[in-house]
């Protein structure tokens, strides 16, 4: 209540406070009946007794009168409920405020909504009115939350271990591989900045420059499709230390986290679990592993390779062929016919592999296009190997490596969706399971062209020291020193020990990457002069808090998200501008094409 002509909050008073005289300001939430309403503001909710006497009728007038959601200042007395009339629901339910003068500040025209967390809204309406969602209690607490972990963040950081707080420009240059950039123009003829989507080379200059530890609340910018799980413009908790291992990096994050986590949350223990890029595929099918519940990928290659069966045969004698599967616990119970042939549909139309169903019975036999294939002891070793009970339903793949364990990964949780929405509780969302995936491959193949390679994190990331040599005979056989963090399944950040020779940076882009080095020249520049070994990581900031509310999306914890398609709906952003503003930049808009895609928006 410091600076602010209030006493208090609509959220601290207590029974301590009967017989004083409080000044309240806040939103109107509901009235009843002429009697009594109640005040709503950032802490908490206050009834306040209507005055009924012919004294106070100017301020019963008032208050009656008065639209929910609108702003008053109400001075009155802090009296106890009437026994029986108290509400253990409301930090505030011992007590009530008699008023004795008001003013409305000011009044509210008829709502698109009503500011209750409890009413569905569609998030079209909610992004128009953002302003009116933000009164919500839930947003409050997730921007509140937010906001300490911050603060906790930067005290852990530059107050605790010295690091040093830069901001980086907004404004800067392409920089090749990774996501689309942003282009704003500039009034040279042709030439554009861009929005850097991560701080990545400032950060690493800083390290040649001497800073040693630099950290930054760090604004990105990705123009990419619309995903759930993105926004155009995000935040990240962006860290770069000089001297540093892999080690030393994942040790000061856990330590971070266990700083600034809520304390309403629980306990994290550290050091957190760690797995290989290699062991999440096999055992998980993803790199960002779900590590909550069970169900886990096995591999029966060596069981079945004794068998007649001729497509796990022909899937076996490949390079990589492999046969793995996954076990889902009591499917007979949960899943009905059309859930087993949704999720084989899935994996066909995703990832063109075929599945094949085995299900236990009651009696213990095994029901499946398989079991005529298999003697009663290969059966039962079957069951033994994926540990089916009666009721389990095994859904089984054959073929390539990366493609089976992929298409059983995301069965896996396709499978846990269907079993929750039938009741099974798998996934707790107030447990909190950190993992970090390690030995990630330097670099992948294209998508679009297979026989060129890309960085499979950025191209600026160190070859793990054991395969140094492989980057100059056998690039595609070389592991990376890239760590992702992984909470519940979902990344929540990534980094890496960075090259720092400029000869090995520019063989990884000049032979490895074929980019044109020139671009990154000022980088490979500075490598030259002394650059001492550096790496760092960073935390998606929104991704991380929406785990920790248990939000739908990282727009609920955001104040002013951008929409699934990247509009700002309340602003009406992005919006056209008129030729005469575009002339500085000696930009013409195709307005024919622009005409078009309006239609289309």
């Amino acid at each position: 209540n410091s600076f602010v002509t209030r006493t208090n909050t609509c959220g601290e008073l207590r029974s301590a406070h009967v017989g004083q005289e409080v000044t309240l300001y806040g939103w109107i939430q509901y009235q009843r009946q002429g009697l009594f309403l109640v005040l709503r503001d950032f802490q908490g909710l206050t009834q306040i007794i209507i005055p009924q006497d012919e004294a106070h009728s100017h301020v019963k007038n008032l208050l009656c009168n008065a639209a929910v959601e609108s702003v008053v200042r109400v001075t009155g007395i802090v009296c106890p409920r009437p026994p029986g009339q108290e509400n253990p629901k409301m930090p505030t339910g011992d007590i009530e405020v008699k008023a004795e003068t008001a003013e409305i500040l000011n009044s509210c025209k008829k709502l698109p909504f009503e500011i209750k967390d409890f009413i569905k809204k569609s998030e079209a309406l909610r992004m128009q009115y953002r302003y009116l969602d933000l009164r919500s209690f839930q947003l409050q607490y997730n921007l509140r939350l937010r906001s300490q972990m911050v603060m906790r963040m930067r005290e852990y950081l530059c107050n605790l271990h010295g690091f040093v707080d830069v901001e980086t420009p907004t404004l800067f240059k392409r920089t090749p591989g990774g996501a689309k950039e942003f282009l704003v123009p500039s009034r040279e003829v042709g030439k554009f900045y861009s929005l850097p989507q991560s701080p990545q080379q400032f950060k690493q200059l800083l390290m040649v420059g001497g800073l040693d530890r630099y950290f930054q609340v760090a604004r990105c910018y990705r123009d990419e499709g619309s995903r759930p799980d993105r926004q155009p413009e995000f935040t990240q908790i962006d860290i770069e230390m000089s001297f540093v291992d892999q080690a030393g990096i994942q040790r000061l994050i856990e330590g971070l986290l266990q700083y600034s986590w809520p304390e309403e949350r629980g306990c994290i223990t550290t050091p957190f679990p760690s797995m290989t890029y290699e062991e999440a595929l096999a055992d998980y099918g993803t790199d960002k592993p779900d590590t909550r519940f069970g169900m886990k990928i096995v591999d029966i290659s060596d069981f079945l390779r004794r068998s007649d069966i001729q497509f796990v045969q022909n899937a076996l004698s490949y390079p990589r062929g492999t046969v793995k599967a996954i076990c889902i616990p009591q499917g007979v119970r949960y899943f009905k016919n059309k859930d087993l042939e949704s999720l084989k549909e899935s994996a066909k139309s995703q990832f063109n592999q075929e599945i094949m169903e085995i299900i236990c019975r009651p009696d213990g036999s095994l029901k499946s296009l398989l079991t005529k294939f298999l003697g009663e002891e290969q059966q039962s070793e079957l069951i033994q190997a994926l540990d089916m009970q009666v009721d389990d339903v095994v859904l089984l793949a054959a073929g390539e490596h990366k493609q089976v364990c992929s298409a059983l990964g995301s069965l896996r949780l396709e499978s846990a969706d269907l079993l929750e929405a039938a009741g099974l509780v798998l996934r707790d969302p107030a447990t909190f399971h950190f993992l970090w995936v390690v030995d990630f491959p330097l670099f992948l193949p294209k998508e679009d062209n297979p026989t060129e390679l890309e960085s499979a994190h950025h191209p600026f990331t160190a070859p793990h020291p054991s395969d140094a040599s492989l980057l100059y005979s056998d690039p595609t056989k070389v592991r990376s020193q890239h760590y992702d963090l992984v909470l519940n399944g979902s990344e929540v950040g990534g980094g890496s020990i960075r090259i720092h020779s400029a000869e090995q940076q520019h063989f990884v882009l000049e032979k490895v990457l074929k980019e044109d080095s020139e671009v990154l020249s000022h980088l490979l520049e500075a490598l030259e002069f002394g650059a001492p070994p550096h790496g760092g990581i960073a935390l998606g900031l929104d991704r991380l808090i929406s785990l920790i509310v248990d939000a739908p999306s990282i727009r609920d914890v955001i104040a002013f998200p951008k929409s699934f398609r990247g509009r700002d709906l309340m602003g009406n952003a992005p919006d056209y501008v008129t030729p005469e503003e575009l002339e500085p930049y000696h930009i013409q808009v195709s307005w024919p094409l622009a005409e078009k895609e309006a239609k289309q928006n």
